[in-house]
């Protein structure tokens, strides 16, 4: 591995852009480090570009870290336009990216068409950066849009959304018991869950879906009866 002069400030240096699709992702990763650490605004574009396509997740890391080390309005725009990008990995990593950066002037970005993007990956990135950059007067209507997807995927994503919903606090609590009284089973579930985890941060996602299946299976009023 050729060591890269972290301290060289061209932001044309090709071996550094050379570095950044090196095919060894040791290589990449020095690489992303030295750009971070350079903070030269003339590499945002290479970094937003590199996103899109590096398949290593420590690298995707660290090319997030480098990217939160510009200025916002350098970064903001470009990835604002990655969010329309036909790669799922290039709107997932922008999305994850604006969360990371917290710049508020991205919120417009954040459609429902991101919130309900058929990709996983992209969709729960989307949750994350809605709930960080939502304004006050916006979170109930995120609630009620993200509580809409309640249900939805495998384990994982589940998790994902509560979370999300948990993190925008009491506002949920109307939009959850409305969906407590959806007819698929796995939507009260999973609001159920949801819910617990709201009033017990510290209770584990796995053991409130657990109880909330049964509570949904038996009905409040056979639970209470079994716990007498």
């Amino acid at each position: 591995m050729v060591p890269i002069n972290t301290t060289h400030r061209n932001p044309q240096d090709p071996r550094l852009l050379g570095a950044l699709g090196a095919d060894n992702s040791s290589t990449r990763l020095e690489a992303a480090l030295a750009a971070g650490t350079q903070a030269d605004p003339g590499l945002a574009d290479a970094l937003v570009a590199r996103c899109a396509v590096e398949p290593d997740f420590f690298v995707r890391d660290m090319l997030t870290w480098a990217l939160t080390r510009l200025p916002a309005e350098i970064t903001v725009p470009r990835l604002v336009s990655e969010l329309r990008a036909g790669r799922a990995q290039a709107r997932s990593q922008a999305l994850h990216t604006l969360s990371k950066i917290g710049d508020a002037s991205a919120w417009p970005a954040i459609t429902r068409s991101l919130l309900r993007d058929a990709d996983d990956d992209v969709a729960r990135s989307a949750w994350r950066a809605a709930v960080v950059l939502v304004p006050p007067d916006e979170r109930n209507e995120l609630a009620a849009e993200l509580a809409g997807q309640l249900g939805r995927g495998d384990r994982t994503v589940r998790l994902s959304l509560s979370r999300a919903l948990v993190a925008l606090g009491e506002v949920i609590t109307p939009v959850l018991h409305a969906r407590l009284a959806s007819k698929d089973p796995a939507v009260r579930a999973h609001a159920r869950a949801t819910e617990r985890l709201l009033h017990d941060p510290d209770a584990g996602f796995d053991l409130a879906v657990d109880e909330a299946k049964r509570i949904v299976a038996l009905g409040p009023e056979r639970v209470r009866d079994t716990a007498c």
